[in-house]
């Protein structure tokens, strides 16, 4: 079902309502969820989230990386959840143009990699010697735990409850008031829920 919704652009301003693509369908371990894209007709500016039928609260699920097997494991990484590689202290926080995304663990190492990548070619521009060799010793890490050598521990903290690790002996629990209060929530999060409320109820009439 596509709509327009009639709020203004977070990234532009644009003031003539932004687009909404949303669809339900079924996902293996995840249930029924809506898929719902935002995006503004003037800038470009796009947002992605998945959405479950069921309201969720807030979790933290977290999975130890052993193998290289383990890099096939399926996720669902909502536009509000923080990932973390606890080891390697580092850690990914939605942004204003956070989006979400279905990938595997092996996708999740991928984009902390290219964040890396990116810092390093900053530091390198700068001759930062220090952050190079920090840099590397990360970029050898990262190449440990895709080769089986290095466990590493993932975790996705969603206060909206989107976000899961899609396969057996993942822990999960509550998330804290503390953390509830530290982490962001997200961009757009009350437009992208009223979108996937629609798409449940089904088609809308638009004047």
């Amino acid at each position: 079902m596509e709509s327009t919704i009639e709020v203004s652009c977070i990234a532009c301003g644009y003031e003539k309502g932004i687009s909404m693509l949303a669809h339900t369908e079924e996902i293996a371990y995840f249930g029924e969820h809506t898929q719902v894209t935002l995006a503004c007709p003037s800038c470009g500016w796009r947002q992605t989230d998945f959405i479950p039928a069921q309201a969720r609260d807030g979790s933290c699920q977290t999975y130890r990386i052993a193998s290289v097997e383990d890099l096939q494991i399926r996720v669902i990484r909502g536009s509000a959840c923080t990932v973390r590689l606890l080891e390697l202290d580092l850690e990914v926080r939605p942004g204003s143009h956070s989006t979400g995304y279905v990938s595997n663990i092996e996708g999740v190492l991928n984009r902390f990699q290219d964040v890396i990548d990116m810092v390093g070619r900053q530091a390198a521009a700068e001759g930062n010697q220090e952050a190079i060799a920090q840099l590397t010793t990360l970029t050898e890490a990262m190449l440990e735990i895709r080769a089986g050598q290095r466990d590493a521990t993932l975790e996705f903290l969603d206060p909206h409850g989107h976000s899961m690790i899609l396969t057996d002996g993942v822990e999960s629990r509550p998330l804290t008031n503390a953390e509830i209060e530290d982490l962001p929530t997200g961009p757009a999060a009350g437009i992208m829920e009223a979108g996937a409320a629609k798409s449940r109820a089904g088609p809308v009439t638009e004047e």
